[in-house]
């Protein structure tokens, strides 16, 4: 019989504001194409969905004339509001999963809306997916536009096969695992006719091959990842065993990811960016 699975709304908030500077401090720095696409002015007004840390936010504070940040998470929040908080910034706990529900946020007030890396975990419900870009276009005002990036079709392919071969090697069925994971990697093509389903005009559409170098920092590089990006996986496993099964994903993943010349390791990222108007 498989362990009783951790539903997500059970499993607390396993964000680390200092795990995630320590295993995916490139989330912040490796989007200057979403940063440069927003062109943020001083008169802009601009919410930033699912913005973590605020470190990816703080590319485009001094630029704009006013920014919220939203997340689920209330330790990535407090890092955010501590570090970047002002006149200018603010941020707020927020679960972007029901932002339909935010009548303060999706009022038609903002002239730009932005997020990175933060749909996949966003829209992996299918019974809140379909409210999210309606609610981001709500948000917006007439003719603004929303700016976005995240992992699209075969994001990290290599590290979602090892995590599900774990899942079943601890006694869940496929169809079990697949629930249990917490990530939505969408098509180019799914994207455009869900954003127009919207109201949106898609602007511009793209997929980008990325190949990411994880940190060589203690306590961070594949496990470091793993623990983090995957902790709903891991999680889902009794706790005396989720040492063993970040180690065991780990092995599998190791001669995949690691190149011999130096030791370095990576995973393959996809980025799918775009821009939509509202229209």
């Amino acid at each position: 019989m498989a362990p009783t699975a951790i539903k997500p709304s059970d499993a607390g908030d396993f964000w680390s504001p200092k795990a995630y500077s320590t295993s995916a401090p490139f989330v912040a720095t490796s989007s200057p194409t979403l940063v440069k696409l927003l062109q943020a002015h001083k008169s802009d007004k601009i919410l930033d969905v699912g913005c973590g840390d605020g470190e990816f936010t703080s590319n485009f504070i001094d630029s704009a004339g006013f920014v919220l940040g939203v997340d689920a998470s209330p330790q990535m929040i407090s890092a955010a509001q501590d570090r970047f908080g002002s006149k200018k910034a603010e941020f707020s706990v927020v679960d972007c999963r029901y932002l339909d529900k935010e009548s303060s946020i999706v009022n038609g007030s903002w002239d730009k809306v932005i997020t990175n890396s933060a749909l996949h975990w966003i829209m992996r419900d299918e019974d809140t997916r379909e409210s999210t870009f309606p609610a981001i276009h709500s948000a917006l005002k007439p003719h603004g536009r929303f700016y976005f990036e995240f992992g699209g079709h075969g994001h990290v392919s290599e590290a979602f096969t090892a995590l599900m071969y774990m899942l079943v090697q601890h006694g869940y069925s496929m169809e079990e695992a697949r629930k249990i994971n917490r990530w939505f990697f969408p098509s180019k093509e799914w994207t455009q006719k869900a954003l127009e389903r919207a109201g949106f005009e898609v602007e511009l559409i793209e997929v980008e091959y990325r190949p990411t170098k994880l940190t060589a920092a203690e306590d961070g590089g594949l496990a470091g990842w793993i623990k983090l990006l995957g902790a709903p996986m891991i999680n889902a496993v009794p706790a005396e065993k989720r040492e063993n099964a970040v180690k065991q994903v780990c092995e599998v993943l190791e001669p995949v990811v690691t190149k011999g010349e130096d030791g370095s390791q990576w995973l393959g990222y996809v980025r799918l960016r775009g821009i939509a108007k509202k229209i």
